[in-house]
């Protein structure tokens, strides 16, 4: 995607106000070391938005703060949709801001997908619809907080979908063969190791501690793939569809991965660093 549209879809702590350490809950489990309601600012947020245990969130209990993306909402919310004046300066705008950041985060998402789908060759024959969902979308992410705060996005993922469905459909059929489907298969745990899965429908697959090593997921669909702790190592992920940092940051053993905690390890150590995303697990 192209560099400005990759950052404004990336997170970026250091211009956002905390607003995953606080607009969103989470609870006591092996992802969070204390539970904390919607709207109260994690005990580790500090008076200038950074993280004070950024360097040590795994060792510390905060597993889930590692491997969450915000896919850019997070700026955006801070920046523009509330014109950079945080939570802490207006606390009239406090309630409305936490409702609108996981608007935003939804439809971030959805522009993040959009903008891989018209990067693949395969779905040239659906660039227009793609190209006009994206238009819309973006026009949705320019209202006022007032109007996003009670923004319904399921219709809005309900005329996009098909899009992202047809996409996978056109860019897995170049793999050759019949396109495999498991889509929404409960891979719990299994035994994959070296498994032929290119081109394979996985959407929503749950392959939480799957064994994937050396499997060849090349052109598959990992679209809300649930891949927490399944073992990558070696295996092959090249032009796998709309895989997310995220996904990648909660599996183990690839390459890819050891790369972004290497590079977080780094910033972490440099001031001026905000907090790590974190993912919020489904049960919360």
């Amino acid at each position: 995607m192209p560099d400005t549209r990759e950052a404004a879809l990336r997170g970026d702590c250091a211009q956002c106000f905390g607003l995953c350490c606080v607009a969103l809950p989470f609870a006591k489990s092996a992802d969070f070391a204390v539970n904390k309601s919607t709207g109260d600012p994690c005990r580790n947020l500090q008076d200038d938005f950074r993280c004070g245990i950024h360097a040590r969130l795994r060792p510390s209990g905060y597993q889930g703060c590692t491997v969450y993306d915000c896919f850019g909402a997070g700026q955006r919310v801070s920046q523009v949709t509330f014109g950079g004046v945080s939570w802490r300066e207006a606390p009239e705008t406090a309630r409305q801001m936490y409702e609108v950041f996981p608007v935003m985060r939804q439809l971030h998402e959805l522009l993040r997908y959009l903008t891989e789908a018209l990067e693949r060759p395969a779905a040239r024959r659906i660039r227009g619809e793609l190209r006009a969902a994206l238009a819309r979308v973006e026009e949705l992410t320019g209202l006022p907080g007032a109007e996003l705060e009670k923004l319904d996005v399921a219709p809005v993922r309900a005329e996009v979908n098909p899009l992202l469905l047809r996409t996978s459909e056109l860019v897995r059929a170049t793999a050759g063969g019949k396109p495999r489907g498991r889509r929404g298969a409960d891979l719990i745990g299994k035994r994959l190791r070296g498994a032929k899965l290119r081109g394979t429908d996985l959407r929503g697959a749950l392959l939480i501690a799957a064994d994937l090593t050396g499997a060849d997921l090349t052109l598959a669909d990992l679209i809300g793939a649930d891949l927490r702790d399944a073992d990558l190592s070696g295996a092959t992920l090249t032009d796998a569809l709309f895989l997310t940092q995220p996904q990648l940051n909660s599996a183990r053993g690839h390459r890819r991965v050891l790369l972004l905690v290497a590079a977080l390890c780094q910033r972490a150590d440099q001031p001026g660093t905000g907090p790590l995303p974190g993912r919020p697990r489904p049960h919360h």
